[in-house]
């Protein structure tokens, strides 16, 4: 595999021509022209692109954009599309139907087990929802109202979600690597007195048992003095019989009868399958504003509470459908894979949403992809002819390891375009990507964008961008960035700095539920007139944009957005931690991992036991992915005069970097020369 450090990391990447020649966009003159329209000419570029969808009453005239991103003029606002009437679940379904294709196919289902897989059509998919939602309406769910979703990656949660969303319910689907703490934090913040969930699901030869984690967290839920009235249970590892696609269930065909043990309150909890038994297929859409809220989906905050991120109704579906189509060059006869979990933005944008705007068919894993060996993602690319592949840079990495003959042992022909997702790519993973999965014949999408912008703001465009191994390159349509310094100063030319955007795009978040405030003071507060990524960005002598990572107390762990914050909450809360804090660091899979500093309570010793306890801590209050890759023993933090941990200076020890920089306000120093001399044996240089 080439090295990083040669002449293929710093060349351009020119796209295929064979892949130019049926390309939506063609070249970097056609990507210029369409990106200075939809910046100078928003009504104009994207009253265009709406066409295609349904509105039940047109937008307002003159009402087509209002905005305000300078938190000194007011409070921030973007409203897009004013007056119009749609529904998002009649646009990516009904639309399709009523235009002759019901019969195709929406998703490849394919299980954990590779000789577990499936399909379902956008007519067998109407069906489900219509059904759901008409039971979701006969337990009183109206418009507005927010249920929670905890599921594996099966068709019912495309079906719940999509049934929410036909009703104009909000749906909050939390990932099912969440633990309880955090899904009854995340249903107490939104009021969820619904909850959709499965018996269980296996991740590899992992068995995750989701009804138990979800009563856990109803049960938390009550402590606090809220009541979660319904649970809906898909049954998923039950019988294969009562998993089967009669009546009564899903649009899997069949799935492996597994032994699990499911605790059922009755009164409260209600299979999936007895109630969708006797619903109507028929459902008339609840027409809603194009600004109400689509659905709320939380990510992580510096504070260490989760923000529910709000989406709209029409600009968010605009926004997924055209980003699916340019980013990926869809066409209709693409099968299209995304390895994200629906239970992240991704999942939700490039899994559902976007690609069934466009009437795409897509792959929908469960499983994990180094399960039953390291070439499983192959073995799936050549069994759906997949042409179109996003995934996680820690995945590529995690593939490097095992060298070219997995990846070689299928033939990947099918392949035309291959993205990225989660993080930004370092060159040796963008070239083994390149060169050994694309055999060199393939573009990448390094794209970049958030939770809270909706879909791609940063992105090359396969027929179109010439590419820079780990540069995101250029503006996706409707994104105007600019890189400013700590004053908020637009720099020129070569710099780097902090990313924003300086106008909204249909796309972008319109509040964080239930606290607006929040909203604006995280995103609009330090940049007046514009949108605050938290990222830190390069532009190069080309105009290239290059995401160095988070300035703020934020790292990306596996394409997993983690609060600082919320990490040491929990270390803390273990009776031997008096102080603790959480920065990023380098790590060769992953991207970026947790390392912990500690600071014990007097009396209380640093060994593997309790190394090994704080860990399984955090896995219990927020999830696996968020352990701590090193735990350091801190007698004490280096802080300043106020009191303020200093967390540049940990990211320098906890790398072994003595080149501290100012350290002026520092209150002791003394404390660093410690740490250094902490550090963890396997770690010292």
């Amino acid at each position: 595999m080439a090295s990083a450090s040669g002449d293929q990391a710093t060349r351009l990447y020119h796209p295929n021509p064979e892949l130019q020649k049926n390309a939506h966009v063609k070249s970097i003159e056609d990507y210029k022209k369409l990106y200075d329209q939809s910046i100078n000419e928003p009504e104009v570029f994207w009253s265009k692109i709406a066409e295609q969808f349904y509105f039940k009453t047109p937008p307002t005239e003159g009402k087509f954009l209002e905005y305000n991103f300078n938190v000194n003029d007011g409070p921030v606002f973007v409203k897009w599309f004013q007056g119009a009437t749609t529904n998002v679940c009649y646009n990516v379904l009904d639309r399709h139907v009523e235009n002759g294709l019901g019969d195709r196919i929406a998703f490849y289902w394919e299980g954990n087990d590779p000789d577990d897989s499936s399909k379902v059509t956008y007519g067998q998919l109407l069906k489900g929802v219509c059904k759901f939602a008409n039971v979701l309406k006969q337990h009183g769910v109206k418009k507005g109202d927010r249920v929670a979703i905890y599921m594996p990656m099966i068709p019912e949660l495309v079906i719940a979600m999509l049934a929410c969303a036909r009703i104009g319910a909000m749906h909050s689907i939390v990932f099912g690597g969440f633990s309880s703490d955090s899904l009854s934090g995340r249903m107490l913040d939104a009021k969820s007195s619904i909850l959709i969930t499965a018996d269980g699901v296996y991740r590899g030869t992992k068995l995750v048992n989701l009804k138990q984690i979800s009563d856990e967290a109803v049960t938390l839920c009550k402590k606090q003095d809220f009541t979660v009235e319904k649970v809906f249970v898909v049954r998923h590892l039950g019988s294969a019989e009562a998993s089967s696609n009669g009546d009564r269930s899903s649009p899997v065909a069949k799935r492996p009868c597994y032994s699990l043990t499911t605790d059922f309150h009755e009164g409260r909890d209600v299979w999936w399958h007895d109630v969708m038994e006797g619903a109507s297929d028929k459902c008339e859409p609840v027409w809603l504003d194009a600004e109400d809220p689509l659905f709320m989906l939380y990510t992580s905050g510096s504070t260490g509470t989760p923000k529910g991120v709000v989406h709209s109704q029409m600009g968010y579906l605009l926004y997924a459908a055209t980003t699916f189509k340019y980013s990926f060059d869809h066409h209709k006869d693409d099968i299209y894979w995304c390895t994200a979990d629906i239970g992240w933005i991704t999942g939700h944008t490039y899994v559902c949403y976007g690609p069934m705007a466009n009437g795409a068919t897509s792959v929908m894993f469960e499983g994990a992809p180094l399960y039953p060996d390291e070439s499983r993602c192959w073995q799936i690319v050549d069994k759906y002819n997949v042409s179109i592949l996003y995934t996680a840079p820690t995945l590529i990495r995690t593939l490097m390891k095992y060298g070219e003959a997995p990846v070689k042992k299928y033939s990947r022909k099918s392949l035309r375009v291959l993205a990225t997702v989660g993080e930004p790519i370092n060159p040796e993973a963008w070239l083994f990507y390149y060169n050994v999965i694309g055999d060199a014949r393939c573009s990448i999408s390094d794209t970049f964008w958030q939770t809270e912008t909706g879909g791609h703001t940063l992105t090359p465009l396969p027929g179109a961008t010439p590419m820079k191994p780990g540069s995101a390159t250029f503006p996706f349509f409707g994104i105007a960035p600019a890189v400013v310094n700590e004053k908020g100063e637009e720099l020129e030319g070569v710099c780097e700095g902090y990313l924003v955007f300086k106008q909204p795009w249909p796309g972008v978040m319109r509040t964080v539920y239930g606290d607006h405030e929040r909203y604006e003071s995280t995103y609009f507060r330090q940049f007046p007139g514009y949108y605050k990524t938290g990222d830190g960005c390069k532009r190069d002598e080309d105009g290239y944009y290059w995401i160095t990572g988070r300035i703020d107390d934020m790292f990306n762990v596996s394409g997993h957005l983690l609060s600082t914050a919320e990490i040491e909450s929990s270390l803390i809360e273990h009776s031997k931690i008096a102080e603790a804090a959480a920065v990023a660091y380098p790590h060769p899979t992953k991207g970026e991992a947790c390392y912990a500093f500690v600071t014990l309570i007097e009396g209380a010793e640093f060994n593997d036991k309790l190394i090994l306890e704080l860990k399984k801590q955090v896995r219990s209050k927020i999830g696996p992915f968020a352990a701590p890759e090193v735990i350091h023993n801190a007698p004490g933090l280096p802080k300043t005069r106020s009191g303020k941990i200093m967390r540049r200076v940990l990211r320098k020890i906890a790398v072994n970097d003595h080149d501290l920089g100012d350290v002026s306000t520092m209150a002791d120093s003394t404390v660093v020369d410690i740490l250094f001399e902490n550090r963890p044996k396997e770690l010292r240089a």
